[in-house]
């Protein structure tokens, strides 16, 4: 079970590297075109505003899993464990609503139409035939992520609310480094 786990890691990490490097590369290379050759790819910008969407909603999902989103917990960590515990729970059920609302307005609802996403934004852009507008890609396949993006977010959510009710998690947000930092270099500050 751990080997598929660290396969999975390694293809999130891999398509976040290629829409990162994506992204990157097509920024620089207009940088280039434009000043050094006075010329220029017109699609660059939408393919760089793609990338970044498609980083972005992926990311949210390995970000939570991760823990490396940021919180702001110090009102709730003054209360008792267990309250705290149903703090952090009850943000795991915002994420999960969240995930489904925007699940919900990109795809509609499934098991009413039979179909997947074919009441929602993307089964819209699809049933239009709607392209963007520079690099002439259907937009629903663009615009994919989005329920894709959803659903793996609120699947990490579920894991990561798992992982607070055993006990192998403490909540969703990051650690603390500055707390981490000067429990560190206390004796620094004593001398």
């Amino acid at each position: 079970m751990q080997a598929v786990a660290d396969w999975v890691d390694r293809i999130e990490r891999a398509i976040l590297a290629f829409l990162m490097a994506t992204m990157t590369i097509v920024t620089f290379s207009q940088v280039i075109a434009r000043y050094v050759f006075n010329s220029g790819w017109v699609a660059a910008l939408e393919l760089s505003t793609i990338c970044f969407a498609w980083l972005v909603l992926f990311g949210c999902s390995y970000g939570l899993k991760i823990g490396a989103h940021l919180g702001v917990d110090a009102l709730i960590r003054l209360f008792p464990k267990p309250v705290f515990r149903g703090f952090v729970l009850l943000g795991v059920a915002c994420c999960v609503i969240y995930a489904g609302i925007f699940f919900y307005g990109s795809c509609g609802n499934p098991f009413v139409t039979g179909k997947l996403c074919g009441a929602g934004y993307v089964g819209k852009m699809a049933k239009f035939g709607l392209r963007t507008e520079d690099l002439h890609w259907p937009r629903w396949a663009v615009y994919s992520i989005l329920p894709i993006g959803m659903v793996l977010f609120a699947l990490r959510a579920i894991e990561a609310g798992w992982a607070i009710i055993t006990g192998r998690r403490e909540s969703l947000a990051a650690g603390h480094e500055a707390e981490d930092l000067v429990r560190e270099n206390e004796r620094v500050l004593q001398d």
